[in-house]
């Protein structure tokens, strides 16, 4: 087979990148190891900044998600037994936030992709990377036991931190940076009314905790735990006990609970990989970074990497430009350091570190105490979490 551009992983990195391309008239070929219901039983972030929301509509697929999108103008931040709201909006020029799960934005972008007749080839196993210094690299891969060969221009590999693609570039060039972080979130998914209309960032003696939400009907709450709990030593009981705990008495008696419909636990890490080009393969989304969860960047800095991505792409084949493929790694590369470190400070200023002892919890509320009372600080923090711009 032949292509102008492959795509490794069906994530809503690869599949964004393929629907833009596909609008351009410019051909491509997504490979993704495992089935399309596994890809959407994947339970992920559900946070988007206007960047996101924007590249969803530049997409053709941003129907639903501003029909059903949950528009958010603040967040509160809860420590020492109070809310403080962060009024994101009147600090940003009126910039807002979106609740709309990843889930369903991939299953939007599937949804476009089918209507559109693009090639996914879904369950491609043993796939590889060659040639990537030619002109015209290959991916192989095996499907029903049996072998196929893409000869392509260029390579996009949206597969995944476990995937092949970072893999294939050689260890002497690869440069990578990781922060492992102590403990994890569990995580819990109920058909509740959420605790509250905006996001709740709990600053706690004990842990941290987040309250969030998919929809008006269904809750998405996080608690922090160490490394090597597992799912069984959290009962429904226990977990809603302990968010309880971590709120203010007046949060907490709206607090409405029920059956898990999901729990997981995640661990949290910082880790970005440099360069996020060699040759003819680029690196986006969870191939080249990874932040913790806590500033919502995860998704948001993927849709990043496909915006720089795919107007290299699209002006290469509409004019023969390569200036911006040249650059892409470095205009990916400034924005993720940017969202790296506000996912490090947002996690260091609101996590329980044991280490730091009470020392350090001084000084945390300490600095969350300055953040409730200086609008220069919320604006900073307001700029990040709405999101930079892309450039």
């Amino acid at each position: 087979m032949k292509t102008q551009v492959a795509i490794i992983g069906a994530g809503p990195a690869g599949l964004l990148l393929s629907q833009l391309l596909d609008l351009q008239g410019i051909e491509n070929i997504v490979l993704e190891r495992q089935s399309g219901d596994y890809v959407l039983g994947r339970i992920r972030a559900g946070l988007l900044e206007q960047g996101m929301v924007d590249m969803m509509n530049l997409a053709q697929c941003g129907d639903r998600l501003n029909r059903e999108g949950l528009i958010h103008r603040g967040i509160n931040l809860c420590f020492s037994g109070n809310l403080h709201n962060i009024d994101l909006s009147a600090l940003t020029g009126g910039k807002t936030v979106m609740i709309y799960g990843q889930t369903e934005v991939t299953r939007d972008l599937m949804a476009a992709r089918q209507k559109m007749g693009g090639n996914l080839i879904y369950e491609a196993k043993d796939v590889a990377i060659h040639n990537l210094d030619d002109d015209h690299p290959r991916v192989t891969y095996t499907k029903d036991g049996q072998a196929f060969e893409i000869v392509c221009d260029y390579i996009a590999g949206c597969d995944g931190f476990h995937g092949v693609s970072r893999q294939s570039i050689p260890a002497e060039t690869l440069k990578t940076y990781e922060k492992i972080y102590p403990f994890g979130w569990i995580g819990l998914l109920a058909d509740t009314k959420p605790v509250s209309d905006e996001l709740i960032y709990v600053h706690h003696e004990k842990s941290f905790a987040l309250c969030t939400m998919r929809s008006a009907s269904r809750s998405r709450y996080y608690i922090q735990c160490p490394l090597d709990d597992t799912v069984a030593d959290w009962s429904d009981d226990r977990f809603w006990s302990k968010l309880s705990q971590h709120l203010p008495a007046e949060t907490a008696a709206q607090l409405e609970t029920g059956p898990s419909i999901e729990k997981s636990i995640a661990p949290l890490r910082s880790f970005v990989a440099e360069p996020m080009r060699y040759g003819r393969l680029f690196l986006a989304g969870d191939a080249a970074h990874i932040v913790p969860p806590t500033g919502a960047k995860g998704l948001n800095l993927a849709a990043s990497d496909i915006y720089f991505l795919s107007n290299a792409l699209i002006a290469f084949y509409k004019t023969n430009q390569t200036d911006l493929i040249e650059r892409y790694s470095e205009n990916c590369l400034r924005r993720v350091w940017k969202a790296t470190r506000f996912s490090w400070w947002m996690t260091s200023l609101l996590h329980h570190f044991p280490e730091n002892g009470a020392f350090g919890t001084k000084l945390q509320l300490a600095e969350l105490d300055y953040l409730a009372e200086s609008t220069a600080a919320q604006t900073a923090l307001s700029e990040n979490y709405v999101g930079l711009p892309f450039r």
